[in-house]
């Protein structure tokens, strides 16, 4: 299988009616976040049932080629793809093993290379976790923690939308596991970002370091910044609070 195999059966499935709701789901119209972004009109299912069929051989190098294309649903399948590579070289078992080391660090700097081509909220939100975000905690021969903070550093100070929520996005794996660290420096590095999209990113992400870490560490920075944050962010991150604090954070 080739990646022109892969596009020419997507573009097969292509799906008029549904085509256009979701090119006014994304915000794909003129001064919208996700203008002239062309979709096919696959649910993601369908894309997920691709990437399955792809064999586990299919070369890296073909991923390129999927990550380029005008179709979202193509370049979601590219996405997914490196998701799958690289979550089968970060098992438990393969953590420490060399080569799974050197295969994830290429994986993620194919990722990183092509970071623009993840262009609407969604293409971000299922593959940056499982890539950047889980690569944050693992071995690698890339480089230390302070590598590890350069690369996301680079990523929320980036003129690009797409890149600053990658930043705080990719906390949601660290969050997962038990790091909170990830998700409290760049919420705050965002905590004024101008973008709606942004916002509920933030507050999101929040809400989840808040959950699967401490609650006693989300009030520590609700205390400090509650009153700075906007609405959107503070509504996301005290959703699974008690209704009565919520009303304390609230007012």
């Amino acid at each position: 299988m080739t990646a022109k195999e892969i596009i020419q059966y997507m573009e097969s499935l292509q799906n008029e009616e549904q085509r256009r709701i979701l090119m006014g789901f994304f915000k794909t119209g003129p001064g919208e976040y996700g203008e002239g972004d062309e979709f096919l009109g696959l649910k993601v299912p369908q894309t997920r049932e691709m990437v399955r069929a792809v064999p586990k051989d299919f070369p890296l190098s073909e991923v390129p080629e999927l990550l380029m294309n005008r179709w979202h649903e193509v370049r979601l399948c590219g996405l997914l793809i490196l998701v799958a590579k690289f979550e089968k070289l970060a098992t438990k078992r393969l953590e420490n093993d060399e080569k799974a080391i050197r295969g994830r660090d290429e994986i993620l700097t194919l990722y990183l290379q092509y970071a623009e081509q993840a262009n609407n909220w969604d293409l971000v939100d299922l593959s940056v976790h499982k890539i950047l975000g889980h690569w944050l905690l693992l071995p690698t021969f890339l480089g230390d923690r302070d590598y590890k903070m350069k690369v996301l550093d680079e990523l929320a100070h980036s003129s690009c939308l797409w890149k600053q929520r990658m930043s705080i996005v990719c906390s949601w794996k660290t969050s997962q596991m038990g790091d909170p660290s990830w998700c409290l420096r760049y919420a705050e590095i965002h905590l004024h970002h101008p973008h709606d999209l942004m916002h509920k990113a933030v507050g999101w992400m929040l809400r989840e370091m808040g959950k699967r870490v401490s609650t006693d560490l989300l009030r520590e920075f609700l205390r400090q910044h509650a009153h700075e944050m906007p609405r959107t962010t503070l509504r996301y991150a005290i959703e699974k609070l008690p209704e009565s604090e919520r009303q304390y954070w609230l007012t």
